[in-house]
């Protein structure tokens, strides 16, 4: 798929529907807490493969590589710096293995934090962060993916400078979201309409929310950069915070049926791709669809 059919995306198919939640699902498949689910795509290749093709039957219609944590600098933090470019690649293979045959499918590339703030707020300079994101973005553009999704970023700076390190890596389509505090502001305490202002200029495909504190907290983001921009808007909140009990395992607290009430709010908010983060499964996608009307 090149990128002026991903651009084409928005045109002809009302919401796009997006999957779910990677890391969660891939520790439903035993993935101990702790470990980068990235390190699956060496290890466990067969579970990230399945977990795409849960989402796509469930009626994903953009799925996102396993490539959240797949830095250098992240990987570097994990002790996996070695296996940087392949990690890459191979998650990129799998996700177009996974969607081979589907039509009207996606394969959109996951680009997460790099773990570590831009200066002041910490040591790593705008320079660093920007070589450490085109890195990153230039293999999974050779490797084939639609389009680069920089997602859940709480600083505005180091999404900005994301922003221009992806555009210099190549010419695809870039999203960009952001995770929003409980007082609905980011780390250096930028509201939701003053990023969407700013990325309005930036050249984005899309901007939107994805993470977050909360459902409503998430919707009265999107609510609120609906306000100031006309910009395609996405959104990927989490199933809630989790908790953990005494055996480890971890709970969500948002099912399914909330999940898909949520969507319809947040289509009514302005949404144009909407889908799950964490704790989001196959069974939060469906639902989804269902209550947006794309599935029987």
């Amino acid at each position: 798929m090149n990128s002026s059919s991903f651009f084409a995306l928005q045109e002809g198919h009302g919401v796009v529907l997006l999957d779910g939640a990677m890391g969660t699902s891939l520790q439903q498949r035993g993935l101990p807490l702790g470990v980068p689910s990235d390190s699956w795509v060496l290890e466990r290749p067969e579970e990230v493969l399945r977990v795409h093709e849960e989402f796509l039957a469930a009626g994903a219609q953009i799925i996102l590589t396993n490539t959240f944590g797949s830095s250098r600098l992240r990987l570097r933090q994990a002790g996996m710096e070695e296996h940087f470019e392949i990690i890459n690649r191979q998650a990129v293979a799998l996700a177009r293995r996974a969607s081979h045959g589907c039509s009207g499918v996606w394969v959109a590339a996951s680009l997460g934090p790099l773990g570590e703030w831009l200066e002041p707020l910490g040591a790593l300079s705008p320079g660093q962060a920007r070589a450490f994101y085109r890195e990153q973005a230039q293999i999974l553009i050779e490797a084939g993916i639609d389009a680069l999704v920089i997602e859940t970023q709480m600083d505005l700076q180091e999404a900005l400078t994301a922003i221009e390190a992806c555009f210099s890596a190549g010419n695809v389509p870039v999203v960009c979201s952001f995770s929003f505090n409980a007082q609905g502001r980011l780390i250096r305490g930028e509201r939701p309409a003053q990023v969407a202002q700013v990325l309005e200029q930036s050249g984005v495909f899309a901007l939107g929310v994805n993470c977050g504190s909360s459902l409503e907290g998430n919707l009265q983001a999107l609510a609120e950069m609906r306000e100031v921009t006309s910009l395609p808007l996405w959104f990927k909140p989490n199933a809630g915070l989790p908790t953990v009990d005494e055996a480890g395992r971890v709970a969500y607290p948002i099912a399914p049926e909330q999940m898909g009430k949520g969507a319809v709010r947040a289509v009514e908010k302005g949404a144009k791709f909407v889908g799950g983060c964490c704790g989001a499964t196959p069974a939060h996608i469906r639902t989804i669809a269902k209550a947006l009307g794309k599935l029987g």
